[in-house]
């Protein structure tokens, strides 16, 4: 969108936020770069450049603003309705991989080479993988900079720097104040957030408008496994399996933005789980676009006017729910967690709850783990025992990949191999998992219930003709279609 000057111009002129994350303002007077909605007297236009990413802003010789905080805003709805080259790179580069395994390990799990890698990144968006990198590990600074009261030296090494030279020197450039001086600019409720010793943060997750908490919440509620997912005093809780160790995340709907709490054993883990989460929850949709292509359908228009903003409840570990998606294969919810609880227990690694009333106790076992289980203790239909340790050993193989890697069409393409996948059960996992905003499930029951209320066609073959016209988003017309349903995945836990 960058390359529209003109509606560009308009965006910033009327500071509409819904374009925060789009792209970004950098203003040639005052040398600054700011998201669209900024608060402050908009430039003059002769004077705006725009920019696809804030590392371009960054590599270009621009800072941040302090009015508005460029640098926070939702991310790009761009890579998640996309699973191209630069699309799955923002994924995994958002998921910490180029601090932990380099330029040369993000190509290696994108199948190109690293100067592949690099061009096309280059062309998109402005910057390089580590000049993206590099702008996310300087949020992350500021982040503990502002709300903990951890020394600067462990705060370089939790977000990714090097030495602490680059991060003092990083932190002036892009901010243009020292990090002492941001810590004193810092709200002083905000600084006392968090502790050294306690590794707790509370941060805000921003979104775009609207969001509709109750099918988003509820369904992760409804189906939550026991141990590992809980709903307490108006949060979804869960346990987090991160590349440094574990972690518990607390979120809390609100109608702003969403309140997070995370506990870590290992600060370095920060920015991957921020990311996971904002996955899970879809925070960096574009509800414009989406309810704007499917309020053109009449018989959608009134479930998208009476509850604007639904989002795709997606997943924190692809692979889980992969697992997860094979034992609800035809048993109730409730069945279907009970599996679930009985695998955490027997597999799952035990951890504390950092609440002293917490019930959350384990971490939902690895594929790792899961490849020795004894499929005469799966307390299932012979069928889905193959189904469910034929799934495992792949994904522990690495021959399965479902993370943010992933080609959607390839993953499809591998699951439907496997025996016991049928397209219900790959379009559920492309749905949440792999988090392709188009799946569809036109042979789901309750969908095609809803559909023959509605006046919609109602057998899989028409639905599917029916549902082109709302491409790129069925997934959220899914989440639509569900919602007339009474059932407890529709509605936010009291």
């Amino acid at each position: 969108m960058h390359t529209d000057t003109e509606r560009c111009v308009r965006a910033v002129q009327s500071k509409d936020a819904r374009f925060d994350g789009w792209f970004f303002t950098a203003v040639v007077t005052t040398r600054i770069y700011c998201r669209p909605s900024c608060p402050v007297v908009p430039p003059k236009a002769e004077n705006m450049t725009f920019y696809p990413s804030a590392a371009a802003c960054q590599q270009a010789g621009f800072r941040a603003c302090k009015r508005c905080r460029p640098d926070s805003t939702p991310g790009s709805p761009e890579w998640n309705q996309r699973a191209d080259l630069v699309a799955r790179a923002m994924r995994l580069i958002g998921d910490g991989v180029v601090d932990r395994e380099g330029v040369p390990g993000l190509a290696t799990r994108l199948g190109y080479s690293a100067r592949q890698v690099e061009r096309q990144l280059l062309a998109e968006l402005g910057a390089g993988p580590l000049a993206l990198a590099r702008a996310q590990r300087a949020q992350t600074a500021r982040l503990l900079i502002e709300t903990t009261a951890l020394p600067m030296a462990e705060i370089a090494f939790a977000a990714g720097f090097s030495s602490i030279r680059t991060f003092n020197d990083t932190v002036r450039e892009v901010f243009a104040l020292a990090p002492g001086e941001l810590r004193a600019r810092a709200p002083k409720q905000a600084a006392g957030a968090a502790t050294a010793t306690s590794g707790a943060l509370s941060l805000r997750l921003p979104f775009r408008a609207p969001l509709n908490p109750d099918n988003l919440f509820g369904h992760l509620i409804a189906t939550g496994v026991p141990g590992v997912e809980e709903w307490r005093d108006g949060a979804y809780r869960r346990t987090l399996s991160l590349p440094y160790g574990h972690g518990v995340v607390a979120l809390t709907p609100h109608p702003t933005h969403i309140g997070c709490r995370l506990s870590l054993t290992d600060l370095r883990d920060l920015t991957i789980a921020i990311s996971r989460c904002r996955r899970m929850l879809d925070l960096d949709a574009d509800p414009a676009a989406v309810d704007g292509r499917l309020r053109d359908d009449p018989l959608l228009a009134p479930l998208v006017d009476k509850a604007p903003g639904r989002r795709v409840p997606r997943t924190v570990d692809e692979a889980e729910f992969a697992v997860r998606a094979v034992l609800g294969q035809q048993v109730s919810t409730a069945a279907a967690r009970t599996h679930a609880a009985r695998l955490v227990t027997a597999h799952g690694t035990p951890i504390e709850d950092p609440e002293p009333e917490g019930g959350l106790t384990h971490l939902f076992p690895s594929p790792a783990a899961l490849a020795a289980l004894d499929p005469e203790a799966l307390a299932l239909p012979r069928s889905r025992r193959t189904t469910l340790t034929t799934l495992v050993r792949h994904l522990a193989d690495g021959s399965l990949r479902l993370g943010a890697e992933s080609g959607w069409d390839e993953a499809r393409a591998r699951l439907a191999e496997l025996p016991g996948f049928g397209p219900w059960t790959v379009e559920i996992i492309a749905m949440r998992a792999l988090g392709d905003p188009d799946a569809f499930l036109p042979s789901d029951l309750g969908i095609r219930r809803t559909a023959r209320g509605l006046g919609l066609p109602h057998t899989p073959a028409a639905l599917t003709a029916r549902a082109a016209a709302w491409r790129p988003w069925r997934a959220y017309a899914v989440q639509y279609l569900w919602a007339t349903d009474d059932h407890p995945i529709n509605h936010l836990p009291a």
